[in-house]
């Protein structure tokens, strides 16, 4: 771990030895919450959330073999994690689910197996059809759960389609089969303050979630949440609220847990609005900045759980 927080390249490099590399899948799946004419999550776009994944159209091997030959040429990579990143991975016949899951494995120097999913898209069977996998292939299994926020009148506002009551059940029931799981927070959506923020990080401690991705949240061309914000029904709050949040995040988050990703990423060209028109990196440089002048660093609040109110009787 770093002094101000446990990246999740420092995550992988415990895990397995060495650096890692994630090589993003598409497959030909929607979402349940897009059924009968809903137009799902307000911020998501028609094409979903996968805007690093390649269109889909090959096979898994095949976008595998060419993800590893790029990343292999650039990075001198050995390790891979197959990872399952656009729509609701989960929300597909179990056969065509092991099917796919089956060909990723195979691949050479697959190491894990990421699949992102919902909290509602998660059942037994389909679990252990991983973990029949997983013991087969000798690999680790991934699953990375959409919680976006523990304030549920926003969750209910953004048209999620499920509460904190699935998250907990799909994390119950995803931790008896001992995966990994990666839970994914927006910091910022509108209707959410200071408080929903550290809430999460409390909340997402307490269920002893191994990794996190957080998000700042971008306006994707083609959404409601788009519509919204060209209408003025909506603000995005300022960067500087964003880094404070963060900070607070940070600080109340188990320092177990690994930290993925502390801002969004998005094509430019399919964003109305992402990061405040600054790229992730310096952003990433103004929050390490923030942390070191106050002081903080993962985990610096983490005194809440065990009966802390029992402490010093």
């Amino acid at each position: 771990m770093t002094d101000l927080y446990y990246s999740y390249s420092e995550y992988l490099k415990k895990k397995y030895l060495e650096k890692v590399y994630k090589l993003p899948i598409s497959l030909p799946v929607t979402c349940p919450n897009r059924k009968h004419g809903n137009r799902g999550c307000v911020f998501c776009a028609e094409q979903g959330t996968g805007f690093e994944s390649a269109s889909f159209g090959a096979s898994v091997q095949e976008q595998l073999i060419a993800g590893k030959a790029l990343i292999e040429k650039k990075y001198h990579a050995r390790k891979f994690i197959a990872y399952f990143q656009n729509y609701t991975n989960t929300y597909l016949p179990l056969a065509d689910f092991k099917t796919y899951m089956t060909e990723a494995a195979a691949v050479d120097n697959i190491v894990e197996i990421a699949v992102s999913t919902r909290p509602d898209c998660i059942r037994d069977d389909y679990l252990k059809a991983l973990k029949e996998i997983s013991e087969k292939f000798s690999i680790g299994i991934t699953i990375e759960l959409g919680l976006q926020t523990v304030n549920y009148h926003t969750l209910s506002n953004m048209n999620r389609g499920h509460g904190l009551s699935e998250f907990i059940d799909a994390v119950l029931h995803i931790q008896k089969f001992t995966f990994e799981i990666c839970a994914h927070v927006i910091l910022n959506l509108p209707g959410d303050a200071l408080t929903d923020s550290i809430e999460s990080a409390k909340f997402l401690s307490a269920l002893k979630i191994p990794a996190v991705k957080l998000h700042s949240l971008y306006i994707a061309k083609n959404s409601l949440l788009c519509e919204w914000y060209k209408d003025g029904k909506i603000a995005v709050c300022s960067k500087e609220e964003y880094l404070n949040r963060l900070v607070h995040f940070i600080e109340y988050l188990s320092p177990e847990i690994a930290v993925e990703r502390l801002f969004s990423r998005i094509p430019e060209e399919s964003s109305a609005f992402c990061n405040w028109g600054v790229s992730w990196w310096k952003l990433k440089d103004e929050f390490e900045k923030m942390m070191m002048e106050r002081g903080s660093f993962q985990g610096k609040e983490f005194h809440y759980l065990n009966g802390a109110a029992l402490r010093g009787l």
